[in-house]
């Protein structure tokens, strides 16, 4: 017989009923029932109830073992009476009667509780995380992410990509985030970066003539953590092909995408992947990111506010601001009009105005100040009834948005119009290529500065840079977004003229981007890719609110990894093998 064991805690069964087995794991829980004392072992695999009587001679050492002990149990497999059967359980038609125990590890107090589901907080369970893993929401998320992992790296190769792995000590390149830094030994004052994404790797193995690569790739961006993003470090499905246009990624993307939510969701999948463009998405979502699920568009009212009798609006209308209108289904009445204008005044903003309608009859402040007949303008284009409400963000046009999105999410929260049986998918396509800086009025890149625009070279000579749309996409589910990606730019002309729009000349391009620029140099075909992030996909199947639940050794807000006490000094003679010189915080680095 094996040392360990003959089966595992999740293979037994009445068919093995009068075979002596020994099976190893962790004691799980301990019930004492007065001359029968019940173990319940578990291992990786599952839980099988053990049990021994009083008069055993190994009766002592059960009792003194503490949970979280490592035993070896050897006895014969019975089978339950059928009042004691747990259906709940894989074993639980049987239960082994203790004929030998082994300890092989004893536990000491535990600082959380394994078998219970109560939370511990974020510290102990991130300083203990390999006993927080033992638990079983924990254990089956990681068992689900790599199920995950492996489902897309089959499909993938089932389409016929190549996984490919490309380097980790980098350049530092300006894609967005800061850069995590290595310094190089060899090179005094130089250092490496960590890559925030193979990016320019992945386009220069298209140049190398390989068409479909793909890799789950590490990503690392020095970043402020949040409920969706780790600090640190993410992974991605990263892939790119040649000869391609959007629609071909797309078509590649959404069989992947959906059959994953398929496989291991359990919920329903729509299957129709909308295509919005972001300036339908910024005006009828108020994000760029819109939750489908919410039955809820939001509508412009600029032109019904503008000269009205409502002069709150009507001035700030005369000074740039627009006027957003929220639907609210079932939502008219004074208590939660009152309560959807506290909100928005805690989310910073003056407030939310709002007409109530019942009645065939128009109230509020709002309606009293704009009249009957411009009311009912709204409501008829908001396609409101009797009972509803129409909340209004007024502001420019980025703020105005910005709340009136939020407000759709909290009302189609509030008022339960979200269907959280299905997972909603929709592409925003059409991007801008450029974006004004607020502050200081700089023309700069708004999404990445490797994309196509639409339109070539003509369009970056002949037209408003502000006017001029970039093949880049964005994946969506649930509000949630998934990806970015991009059709590349892949002439080394329009490379130089982007980003000379943006300010940056020649020489910068050169030296910044040295190999993908002199790639494009020596016939670089069309190409396009994109990056889905494997930790919100695991989170959104998983159902789990943070994303720290989907990942093995999370670090927490503050981007410390409290287990290995990280980041952490180090000595003298590492710094000095680096040539980093310590100075104090308050000394100015020269």
């Amino acid at each position: 017989m094996h040392r360990y064991r003959t089966h595992n805690c999740g293979e037994l069964s009445e068919k093995n009923e009068n075979v002596r087995v020994k099976i190893s794991g962790w004691v799980h829980r301990k019930r004492d029932h007065g001359s029968l004392l019940f173990v319940d072992l578990r291992d990786h695999y599952g839980l099988t109830q053990c049990v021994i009587d009083t008069s055993d001679s190994a009766f002592s050492i059960v009792e003194s073992l503490r949970n979280e002990s490592v035993v070896t149990i050897t006895g014969l497999v019975k089978k339950r009476s059928d009042e004691t059967v747990n259906n709940n359980l894989k074993t639980g038609q049987i239960e082994v009667l203790i004929e030998e125990i082994i300890v092989q590890s004893e536990a000491e107090m535990l600082p959380l509780q394994v078998n219970s589901d109560d939370d511990a907080g974020e510290e102990t369970r991130l300083r203990y995380r390999y006993l927080d893993l033992r638990r079983t929401r924990p254990h089956n998320n990681i068992v689900l992410r790599s199920k995950i992992i492996q489902s897309i790296r089959n499909r993938m190769i089932e389409q016929g990509f190549s996984e490919f792995q490309t380097p980790i000590l980098t350049a530092s390149s300006p894609e967005g985030a800061r850069d995590f830094l290595v310094p190089a030994r060899l090179h005094p004052g130089k250092f490496y970066a960590l890559p925030q994404a193979p990016q320019q790797f992945k386009q220069l193995i298209m140049m190398a003539g390989f068409e479909k690569y793909f890799q789950i790739a590490p990503c690392f961006r020095d970043e402020d953590s949040r409920a969706d993003r780790s600090p640190g470090e993410f992974y991605q499905l990263d892939l790119e092909m040649s000869f391609v246009e959007q629609e071909d990624v797309f078509a590649t993307v959404e069989p992947v995408i959906a059959g994953v939510f398929e496989e291991f969701s359990g919920k329903k999948i729509d299957l129709n992947f909308e295509h919005i463009s972001y300036a339908d998405s910024m005006l009828k979502y108020g994000n760029d990111k819109p939750d489908l699920r919410i039955p809820i568009e939001i509508a412009d009212v600029t032109d019904i506010f503008r000269g009205s009798d409502f002069s709150i609006f009507a001035k700030n209308i005369e000074k740039g601001a627009v006027v957003r209108a929220i639907p609210g289904p079932k939502c008219g009445s004074r208590a939660i009009a009152d309560r959807m204008n506290s909100w928005a005044q805690s989310e910073g903003a003056a407030g939310l105005g709002y007409i109530i309608y019942s009645n065939e009859e128009a109230k509020g402040p709002v309606a009293k100040a704009l009249g009957q007949k411009k009311s009912n303008e709204i409501k008829s284009k908001l396609s409101l009834e009797d009972g509803d409400a129409a909340f209004f963000s007024c502001a420019f046009e980025k703020e105005a948005s910005s709340l009136a999105g939020r407000a759709r999410v909290r009302i189609g929260t509030e008022q339960e119009l979200i269907d959280e049986t299905v997972f909603k998918f929709c592409w925003i396509v059409d991007f801008p290529m450029f974006e004004k800086d607020e502050l200081t009025g700089k023309i700069e890149f708004s999404h990445n500065p490797f994309s196509m625009p639409q339109g070539g070279m003509e369009a970056l000579n002949t037209k408003d840079p502000l006017e001029i749309k970039a093949w880049q996409y964005d994946l969506v589910c649930n509000g949630v977004e998934l990806s970015s990606g991009a059709i590349r730019n892949h002439l080394p002309e329009v490379m130089y003229r982007a980003f000379e729009i943006a300010g940056y000349g020649p020489e910068v391009v050169d030296e910044k981007f040295p190999a993908m620029i002199n790639a494009f140099k020596f016939g670089a075909p069309p190409h396009g890719g994109i990056a889905p992030g494997i930790d919100r996909i695991v989170m959104l199947i998983a159902q789990e609110p943070n994303i720290r639940e989907i990942i093995l050794f999370p670090m927490n807000g503050k981007a410390e990894d409290i287990m290995m006490s990280a980041p952490s000094l180090v000595d003298e003679k590492q710094l000095n093998e680096l040539h980093i010189r310590k100075t104090s915080s308050s000394q100015k680095i020269s």
